[in-house]
Order: C-alpha cells, then structure tokens, then sequence
C-alpha cells in the first residue's frame, strides 16, 4: 500500500509515523515545501529570539519513511502532482497542509515559518525606545506580544485587537490581561482597517476602525485565518472557509482515498490548532488501519481539553473546556499553566517527538 502525506506539521507528522508503525506493508511518503518540522506553536519564541522552532524533519520521523521536498499543485485520481511536474502514485492520501494566514499590507505574519523569520530579523535590528505593534488579540497575538515584550523590555509593545483575549473567559481572561499589564504591553481594543507602510518596510502609520490613527516602527500580524487553496485546486468539495468536507471517518466526500486531517479538514465544531491535529490525525490512521485488515472503522470524536496560552517564557493561563471546546470556570496559571501547555500543546521537544509518534 502506497501511502503519501501531504504536509509535515503536526497532523501530518504524526500521520506518517503511525501509518508506519500501524499499517503492515505501508509504503509513506511524506511531501512538505521544507526540509523542516516547524513546531508552530513557538513561531512567536522564534520572533523574539527565545527559542528555535524548527528541527529536521527527517529527526521527527520514523526510520523508512521517504521525504520528498517541494510544492503540491494538484492531489487526486491517485496522484499528487508537484509543482515541478513530477508526481507520485498513492493509494491513500492524508491531506495535512494546515492553515494559513492573510495579513494587510505593510505587516509580518508571525503564523509562517518565513514571516517568523523575517519578523525576528527586523525585531533584532530595532534600536531601544522603538515601537512593536501585534495585531490580532486572540492566543497567537497575545503569546507575541508577551514573549516579545519580556524578552526586549527597552522596546515599546503594543497589542491592538478588537475584544483582546475574549478566547478566554471570567478570571483566566483577567489572568492574561494582568499579565499583558504586568509585561507593559499596551492593549488598544480595536481593529485596524489600513496600515500604510514607510518606505516599503513594515513600519508606519496604523488606521483603526474608530478613525484613531497610531505610529509603529514594526508591525507583526498575528492572526491566523483559512487554509491553502490545494483542496479547492484539485476539486475537493470544500465547505466556505475552503477546508475539506469530510465524512465521519475525516475522508474526503469527494475522494475516500483521501483523509483530511488537521486545520484543514471542515470538522464542525474544530479550531485552529495543534491540539486538533494530532488526535485526527490518530483517528484518521486508525480508520485506515481498519479498513486495510477488513474491519469497520470507528468514527472521529471531536475531544478538547483546554485553551493555554503562554504569557511570556515563565508564565501562563489554561482555562478548561467541555469536550466540544465550549468555556469552563476552572483554569490553572502560572508555572502549573506552564507545564500544562507543554503536556497539552506539545510543548518540549521530547514531547513534540512523542507526539507526532516518532
């Protein structure tokens, strides 16, 4: 059985390693557009200079599994066609390329693993008493803001977003307000209509919706919305944010060969994030694992546990949830939250190889 993979990141790391390891006589090939597993959730430490959120790729997976290097036009018909003009015959398919992001104009995106880049390379050039502005007040905006601002305390910090940390509630959104507070981030509750850019680079004048206008030397955009257009491309049925309209088992209605997992499958109720991919990415594997030995598979059962989001390098905030993500009152904080983040988010780099299953 000829089984490829198509994205390396959480979901499709983990994906390839148990496809591996559970199906008998799999042949996986992973295909991904860098030699890289980047660990996603620490784009904002690799901002600021504190971590590195990269490791090889071929480190993060099992011994056999082939890695090709490159860019996907097309998957279907049993084939994925590379944007080079090569392609590569599968049997089955896990489509695992996340989501994306879509900043304005004059801003870096702090989701990418380039944008990260190019975001810590023109926070390191800032002389002190500059101004760093995040735009986007959910997890991601807030993680930035907080690991940028404890790690250069000589520079000004910004958060601007419309209801910042309203992905918390009750005391654990006080607990990340305090902390923002206590790190010297300044909150705008707003939103940004334009940002017009000096002199090509990714400072300049913000306009907000409520007509203020505000000066930035750095503009990072941390928001993350939508997916890649490879499903869309190559014919899939997608629901209207572009992920892939799968059945219970997560394969795609219009391919069975195909198995959508991650932030770009159309699960109902699922968001953004890792905590997402790798148990779809389990329960796609085992659907397969099933198939293969003539068994029924079981369907997929959306589980949340929790909501962390770090507050610079020593602290954080976990608020639980019911299964179906919705807000409990309970939370934790501090090195608790901290340690929680890591066992929950995949937080260390043992982890992060556990469990992505290599």
């Amino acid at each position: 059985m000829k089984v490829v993979v198509v994205g390396a990141g959480y979901a499709g790391a983990f994906a390839a390693n148990r496809v591996a390891k559970r199906v008998k006589g799999a042949e996986v090939t992973v295909v991904n557009e860098r030699p890289e597993f980047v660990e996603r959730i620490r784009l904002h430490q690799q901002v600021a200079g504190t971590a590195v959120a990269a490791t090889p790729l071929a480190s993060m997976l099992r011994a056999g599994i082939a890695v090709r290097v490159g860019s996907v036009e097309k998957v279907g018909d049993g084939l994925v066609t590379l944007a080079d003009g090569e392609s590569i015959g599968f049997d089955h398919l896990f489509l695992a390329v996340g989501s994306t992001v879509r900043p304005l104009p004059g801003t870096v995106p702090v989701g990418t693993w380039e944008g990260a880049e190019q975001a810590r390379a023109a926070l390191a050039a800032l002389p002190a008493g500059s101004t760093v502005t995040v735009i986007g007040g959910g997890a991601t905006g807030i993680e930035t803001a907080t690991e940028v601002a404890e790690a250069r305390p000589d520079l000004r910090v910004r958060l601007v977003g419309a209801a910042v940390a309203d992905c918390l509630s009750g005391r654990a959104r006080q607990r990340a307000l305090a902390a923002l507070h206590r790190l010297g981030v300044d909150v705008v509750d707003d939103g940004v209509e334009e940002v017009a850019a000096q002199d090509g680079g990714f400072g300049g004048l913000l306009r907000l919706r409520s007509g203020r206008e505000i000066g930035s030397d750095l503009t990072l955009w941390a928001i993350v919305a939508g997916v890649p257009p490879l499903a869309e491309r190559s014919g899939l049925q997608v629901d209207a944010g572009g992920r892939v309209v799968v059945d219970e088992f997560l394969r795609s209605v219009s391919d069975p060969r195909i198995f959508a997992i991650g932030d770009c499958a159309g699960v109902p109720g699922a968001r953004f994030g890792c905590q997402t991919a790798a148990p779809q990415a389990g329960a796609a594997v085992e659907a397969l694992a099933r198939l293969a030995e003539g068994r029924a598979p079981e369907p997929y059962a959306l589980h949340y546990v929790a909501r962390c989001v770090s507050l610079g390098g020593k602290d954080a905030v976990a608020q639980f949830t019911q299964r179906d993500d919705t807000l409990r009152d309970r939370h934790i904080k501090g090195r608790t939250a901290v340690l929680f983040k890591k066992i929950v988010y995949v937080g260390t780099k043992y982890g992060t190889r556990k469990a992505v299953g290599a």
